[in-house]
């Protein structure tokens, strides 16, 4: 069953108050001559939206005041329901303007580090985002040294290599040798 309020507020925000608020505008104004401008005539429309508009605040204040709450219990059982959300966000509004900040700052560092992922999917704390970001470092840095010694190898491979190729070439004897530096650089990547 619906109550006053939300009657009031379902008709107030149709098409036909509309209608009949502008309705009544122009009827004012073109009541204008009749009353020859008159500061009474002034005063009607003046003292009418007046309080028009005082009772309308405190009806949309009522009617916001319940769909925020609607929202934020939304949203409340979205995080609580949500294996990765942290639920320090469950009931947030109820929370202090300097404890909001604070968690504005908690999300102010986790977007620094999301920033440096190729997905937001990847973390959902700034615990876990700095573990990843410092793996993700650690990492990068093992690959650079692996990358290393595997051109280092590499270039051992072709020193030697070419060494035994000069020197077979230069012995004049090619042909019979041609496979020995590749039996040489195998021995050598297995050991």
């Amino acid at each position: 069953m619906k109550t006053l309020h939300q009657k009031l507020q379902k008709a107030t925000g149709s098409t036909p108050a509309f209608i009949s608020a502008f309705t009544v505008v122009i009827l004012w104004a073109i009541s204008g001559p009749v009353f020859h401008y008159s500061e009474s005539w002034q005063l009607v429309i003046n003292t009418g939206t007046t309080i028009v508009t005082f009772l309308m605040v405190f009806l949309i204040q009522k009617a916001q005041n319940k769909d925020s709450l609607a929202i934020q219990l939304k949203l409340n059982e979205l995080v609580a329901a949500h294996e990765f959300a942290s639920n320090r966000l469950v009931d947030v509004e109820s929370l202090t303007e300097d404890e909001l900040k604070v968690i504005q700052k908690y999300y102010t560092k986790l977007s620094e580090f999301t920033k440096k992922v190729e997905t937001l999917l990847e973390s959902h704390s700034i615990d876990e985002a700095q573990e990843q970001h410092n793996l993700k470092k650690a990492n990068k840095r093992s690959l650079h040294e692996k990358r290393n010694r595997s051109y280092i190898a590499s270039a051992k491979i072709c020193k030697i290599s070419r060494s035994l190729f000069f020197s077979t070439l230069k012995s004049g004897g090619f042909v019979r040798n041609i496979f020995a530096p590749i039996e040489m650089v195998r021995s050598m990547s297995m050991g």
